[in-house]
């Protein structure tokens, strides 16, 4: 018996495109490995980048990057995984992060764009622990190109993340979802940040930042 493993990413322009291809078409080409269990994610972005993606690859995934996620995540478990890049123009609900967390338990870098307003808020009790999602390897959290609604989601005590986080963040962003530095909730987890990055017009004092992220080196 063999197992071929392999990870394809193709992509082409909707422009040029008459007829789009599912999931299904991708999946009956694939019909003559019997023997390598093969899965498909199909993604049509039709509001900014005019673009349609395919994801083919053998499961179990043996590589360490898993870029371009969506809605569409068709979920497993990818315990070689250490990249993660999240990108989809409809919104990440709070349970997709979780499913994100519990597929990649290993993951070490995430980067996310978004620039959609998630559908429902989640307000999370902070002693019922099950419903905290929890990064308990990430070092690297890039979350500088997406909505206010994801900053705050990470930051926020819906989210736990690990000591020594490398943070990128848009400085506009994060003084919004603290109310012009005034709100205490996300306090624990910048806290943990023990580098960060500024992205956008920095007209805030490091002094502010610095109450935030206060064993942080700022850049």
């Amino acid at each position: 018996m063999k197992h071929f493993d392999f990870d394809i990413y193709s992509f082409i322009s909707m422009e040029s495109q008459m007829s789009f291809l599912s999931q299904e078409d991708i999946q009956q080409t694939f019909k003559d490995f019997p023997c390598t269990k093969v899965i498909s994610c199909v993604d049509y972005f039709h509001r900014k980048r005019k673009l349609g993606q395919c994801h083919v690859y053998s499961y179990p995934f043996l590589m360490k990057s898993y870029e371009y996620i969506t809605n569409n995540f068709p979920g497993g478990y990818y315990p070689h995984v250490r990249i993660v890049y999240l990108y989809d123009e409809h919104p990440f609900e709070h349970e997709f992060f979780r499913q994100i967390s519990l597929a990649f338990p290993l993951m070490s870098r995430l980067t996310l764009i978004n620039d959609c307003s998630q559908n429902s808020k989640q307000t999370i009790n902070i002693n019922q622990n099950f419903g905290i999602i929890r990064y308990y390897h990430l070092i690297e959290l890039d979350i500088r190109r997406c909505r206010d609604d994801y900053t705050e989601e990470f930051l926020n005590r819906k989210t736990y993340l690990h000591n020594s986080i490398s943070l990128h963040i848009n400085v506009e962003s994060f003084a919004r979802i603290t109310q012009n530095f005034t709100r205490n909730e996300i306090r624990i987890n910048c806290s943990k940040v023990n580098e960060i990055f500024l992205y956008g017009e920095n007209k805030y004092s490091i002094q502010s930042l610095q109450n935030y992220f206060p064993f942080a080196k700022i850049d």
